[in-house]
Parts: C-alpha cells; sequence; structure tokens
C-alpha cells in the first residue's frame, strides 16, 4: 500500500472528511483489501450493534412503457411494442396480498415514463393500494418518473409530491441515478431527467418530510473522477436536507442493451467502488450490498467492504433480470449469509427500523463468542 492511500486511510478511520481528490486517489488505486478494511472499520463506528439488516419486498413495475430512450436499459418499451403493458390493478394488488404473505411491509413501485396516463390513475393507484394494505410502505416512483409528472402535467414538484404523498406515498426510491453527470447522462439517455433535477426531486420531498435512498449504476462510459462527482453530489444533497436513509451501488449490466459492447465491471471494481461509497458518504446512514448483480457470494463479501444491510429478498425483479443477471436468493439464503459474516440477522423497513422479535437466543451467543 502506497504510503499517501494509507495516510488518506487512516485519515477516514479516524473520523476525517475524505476529500474529492482523496477520494479520486483511493479509485486510481489498486490497494483493494486497504480500501475495504478502512470501510469496514467506518462502518462498524457507525453500526457497532452485532446486527445486520435486510428487508422483505416486491420490485413492483405497473409498466414498461416509457417516452425515455435509455441505452443501458433493457426493459424499457416503446408505445405500441407488442409486449408493452401496463399492469391490470387486480394484478398488482395480488403481487402485494402475495408479498405480505411473505412477511413483506413494502413494495417498490416504479415504471416507465408512459406518456397517455393521467396523473389522477397514479393518485388512484396508491389509494387503491393503501385502501387494500394500509400497512404497506409504497416506496415508489423515482425521480425521472416524479420529473416527468411535473412536465407533463404541468404542475410544480411540490404539487406532485404533495397529492402523491396525500395519496399514500410513502417514500421514494433512488433510481434513476446513474451518474450524475450530463454528459454521462446525455451520452446514454434522451427524454430523462438531468442531475440537478433529479437532486431537486429528493430535496422537495425532503422539505415535505419524506425520506428516499440515493443508487449510483457504474462501470460504463463514466470516468473513475466522474464517480466522486456523483458522490459529492448525494453527500451535498444530505447535508443539507438529511433526508437520505441508504445509498445503493450496482455494477452495469449490459447483456440486452444497446450498450451490449461495453465489458462488464467485475468484483473488484464493484466492492472498491462500495467501499469507497462508504468512506466518501460519511452523512449517509446506510450501505446496501448488491447481491442482485454481484451474486451471494460478493454480495455476502460487501459486508466486509462498507455494507450494513442485505438489500431486499427481492420476491421480483424486473429491469436488471432483462439485461441478463438472474441472481436470487431465499430468505434463509439472506440470513445464513449474515450469520456468516459474523452478525446477527435483522428484518428492517424503509426507515431501518427493526420490525421483527429480537433473537435473544442468537444475542447471547454473539456475547459469549465476544468473551
Amino acid at each position: 500500500m502506497s504510503s499517501t492511500v494509507a495516510a488518506i486511510l487512516q485519515r477516514v478511520v479516524d473520523g476525517q472528511r475524505l476529500a474529492f481528490d482523496e477520494a479520486v486517489a483511493l479509485f486510481h488505486s489498486h490497494d483493494l483489501l486497504a480500501i475495504g478494511r478502512a470501510a469496514d472499520l467506518v462502518s462498524k463506528r457507525m453500526h457497532p450493534e452485532p446486527f445486520r439488516t435486510f428487508n422483505i419486498d416486491r420490485n413492483i413495475n405497473y409498466t414498461n412503457v416509457c417516452a425515455a430512450i435509455c441505452d443501458f436499459c433493457a426493459f424499457y418499451r416503446q408505445v405500441g411494442a407488442t409486449d408493452a403493458y401496463v399492469l391490470d390493478r387486480p394484478v398488482l394488488l395480488d403481487k402485494i396480498r402475495e408479498t405480505v404473505e411473505l412477511g413483506g411491509d413494502q413494495i417498490l413501485m416504479q415504471g416507465g415514463l408512459h406518456p397517455d396516463l393521467p396523473f389522477e390513475w397514479y393518485e388512484e393507484l396508491l389509494r387503491d393500494i393503501k385502501a387494500h394494505y394500509p400497512q404497506v410502505n409504497v416506496h415508489g416512483f423515482s425521480p425521472p418518473e416524479i420529473h416527468f409528472f411535473s412536465k407533463k402535467f404541468k404542475m410544480p414538484l411540490e404539487t406532485v409530491l404533495g397529492r402523491l404523498k396525500a395519496a399514500g406515498l410513502g417514500s421514494l426510491p433512488g433510481g434513476g441515478g446513474e451518474i450524475l453527470v450530463d454528459r454521462v447522462r446525455k451520452a446514454m439517455t434522451k427524454g430523462k431527467v438531468m442531475s440537478d433535477d433529479w437532486i431537486n426531486v429528493h430535496r422537495v420531498w425532503h422539505k415535505l418530510g419524506g425520506v428516499s435512498t440515493a443508487t449510483m449504476m457504474f462501470g460504463h462510459i463514466e470516468t473513475l473522477e466522474e464517480r466522486v462527482v456523483h458522490l459529492d453530489r448525494v453527500r451535498a444533497l444530505q447535508d443539507e436536507t438529511h433526508g437520505l436513509t441508504a445509498f445503493i451501488s450496482w455494477t452495469f449490466q449490459p447483456e440486452n442493451t444497446d450498450m451490449a459492447d461495453v465489458p462488464a465491471a467485475g468484483a473488484f471494481e464493484y466492492l472498491k467502488t462500495q467501499a469507497i461509497s462508504r468512506l466518501y458518504l460519511d452523512n449517509v446512514p446506510n450501505i446496501q450490498s448488491s447481491w442482485v448483480t454481484q451474486g451471494p457470494k460478493i454480495g455476502h463479501l460487501a459486508l466486509h467492504f462498507g455494507a450494513n444491510d442485505m438489500g431486499s429478498l427481492m420476491i421480483e425483479e424486473n429491469v436488471v433480470a432483462s439485461a441478463g443477471t438472474v441472481y436470487y436468493l431465499t430468505l434463509e439464503q439472506i440470513k445464513r449469509s449474515i450469520r456468516e459474516a459474523g452478525y446477527i440477522p435483522r428484518q428492517r423497513n424503509v426507515f431501518y427500523k427493526y420490525i421483527d422479535v429480537e433473537p435473544v437466543s442468537e444475542l447471547v451467543v454473539a456475547s459469549r463468542v465476544a468473551v
């Protein structure tokens, strides 16, 4: 390990904020184990409890019709495509029923930017969900969707988000973040929200009292410096609003997309990026492991590279799966991964509150091992 990298890591472990240029230096470094060890120490400082968490939810894509064109997306369809769809309400509600029966308390609900659905359709959707399943949190509508609603229906963001919240929207996912650099976004997308507006959707939602998550999809045409720009924008937003509960990063999945010629980033790049994210985002409390794109072994290892959460059981996932990634874990496999990492698994909600019964027997075993 170089002396420069060692000094940077020591300062961060000691509690100092990682500077932009220092993060760039870490990205250009190949000292994966040292960076991972530092991220693990920071994660343990922020989460000294013996638990690592997961949640049970379902990704429901209410439509695959999208007015935007994203070269990296294998899921979207244009209006009129033979396999374009909008889920019938009974089908969508049945998916939620199955989720609840499996112990879930949340759905992640996103779709494309559908050009023909009226705004009232979305409000009625939320009201129907809350009427049938009032206990279920709707983690719904990504910033690109919210921005699209604002433009299409000619309403301020405050109005769009206020009406959706009143209808039953509980929290906002961080989808569509990709890389928060307009050079990258313009090169890969057409008709989709740019960086400032993506940030502003979160800002307005937080001012309304809501919470959200932030994401990053990397490993395509961005530079290492642009990854740090993305992290810096997320950190600045959190400094301002304190509304982000978690950060999730994953590698671009090129298969079946218009960017299939881009080499897929591997586990080394994923673990390094996640670890640096933990070091840089000192104000975002939780980092999720991305086993969905990396597989169970790397997802498990991610708990030693800055992650304190295994993410969701993910009863259903369509977008990443469309690009050829089909990793799935059972609830027991997720719990086992956490135990094998040396922690006690706990189920949490979107607010990172435990919603299971405290596992007293495991706590006793853990305390004996510690002694």
